[in-house]
């Protein structure tokens, strides 16, 4: 066959010209170009044309060997929210640009997740201008998960959560060819509250929007997920110390959200009109608890007998304040807080709900998980006899004990 086509290209034509290419010969003998989606709207991107911003919207069967239109560079991708928003990208057959920082470990879960070469992790350096440019020069999508709720002696909070956004953000502009940036910040984002990483994601949403007034900013609630830092945590106190500490008393009210919904009001946004570009959307859960609520479920769902000690904020910031002291004045690398994190202390002394009057997920036409249920049955793995083992706290209380 190779010998046959070897031959067709080579043949003279009357009048001495050669074949010399695939487009001669599909116009010599009629070939259709359906794969390149000129003939067929099936396979057509509906993709803006460079320097434009357009619908991206899924095309061809929409199964992970098709061809969505969308190449997405997720920054953070490595990370929490990372993994199920490159999940919900390549099983559209979306490819992905997985920028990373770490070991060559870090991204290689990522790449089962799309079809073969649809996920590529790329090496970068987040203060490192030209790679940063390396890893967005073939993308229409860009995503910035990158965010810390702690600092380390590298990378302070302005800088993860601010510098960095920023940095993007120009790097966005200057392409030429994003037609759509998600920055995602966290709910309760505000200059004035009381926690420098909320200040920072602040700082950082005006500085992607003066850069690109047209990026979507998504702004979750504290995430709920298997590989989540709040339930996990807790969790591993309580099997280690017998009971857990309620800052504050655990007064607080927040709106936990399940990690997948919010990775889907990503993917929504991506693939909608362009109504949602140059919008905020606050992603909270359909519920509101107060931290012991929460710790009641987490407890429940470990069955274990709950036990408390109630730590008001001065004992709980005097606890956390000596690794926000030391952290840049040792010259090793100090263990991450879990518990005892001084600036998620000081976001525990607001409430921080979704508003009144913001964009929801019902405005992406989705609907969030109740928190009670799957979303944390991966709680299952701190029960100490097994999954099966013990009862929940409803069954532990006596039936007498009712009136």
């Amino acid at each position: 066959m190779q010998a046959v086509s070897r031959r067709l290209v080579q043949r003279p034509l009357a009048g001495g010209a050669s074949i010399c290419s695939y487009s001669s010969l599909r116009s010599l003998y009629g070939v259709s170009n359906h794969l390149n989606g000129t003939d067929n709207r099936r396979y057509a991107s509906s993709l803006a044309k460079k320097g434009g911003v357009g619908h991206l919207a899924r095309k061809g069967t929409g199964g992970r060997s098709s061809v969505s239109g969308i190449v997405a560079t997720v920054f953070g991708a490595t990370g929490f929210l990372g993994r199920y928003l490159v999940q919900q990208l390549a099983k559209m057959g979306s490819q992905v640009l997985v920028p990373f920082r770490g070991s060559e470990d870090s991204p290689r879960h990522l790449k089962l997740m799309g079809d073969l070469g649809q996920v590529v992790p790329m090496k970068f350096d987040p203060r490192d201008e030209d790679s940063i440019k390396a890893v967005m020069a073939k993308a229409n999508v860009v995503i910035n998960l990158i965010g810390r709720e702690y600092e380390t002696r590298n990378f302070s909070f302005e800088d993860v959560n601010h510098h960095i956004a920023e940095k993007l953000a120009l790097v966005a502009k200057e392409h030429g060819g994003i037609m759509r940036y998600i920055q995602v910040s966290c709910l309760g984002a505000s200059m004035s509250s009381p926690s420098r990483m909320q200040r920072a994601k602040a700082a950082a949403e005006e500085a992607v929007l003066s850069a690109l007034p047209e990026a979507t900013i998504m702004r979750p609630a504290t995430m709920i997920g298997t590989e989540d830092r709040i339930l996990n945590p807790w969790s591993m106190f309580v099997k280690k110390y017998g009971f857990l500490p309620l800052i504050g008393g655990g007064t607080t009210k927040f709106q936990p959200v399940y990690v997948v919904d919010v990775a889907a009001a990503i993917v929504a946004a991506l693939k909608d009109d362009g109504s949602s570009m140059g919008k905020t959307y606050e992603l909270g859960g359909p519920d509101v608890f107060t931290t012991h609520e929460l710790a009641e479920i987490m407890y429940d769902m470990i069955r274990e007998w709950p036990r408390y000690v109630n730590l008001p904020f001065p004992i709980a910031k005097a606890m956390a304040a000596p690794r926000d002291f030391m952290v840049n004045k040792v010259p090793f690398p100090l263990p991450s807080p879990q518990i005892f994190n001084l600036d998620q202390i000081n976001t525990l002394t607001t409430d921080t709900l979704v508003s009144d009057n913001a964009l929801k997920f019902q405005d992406l036409d989705l609907v969030p998980h109740k928190l009670k249920g799957y979303p944390v049955e991966f709680l299952i793995q701190y029960r100490k006899g097994g999954p099966n083992f013990g009862s929940t706290v409803s069954e532990k209380i006596p039936t007498d004990f009712y009136p």
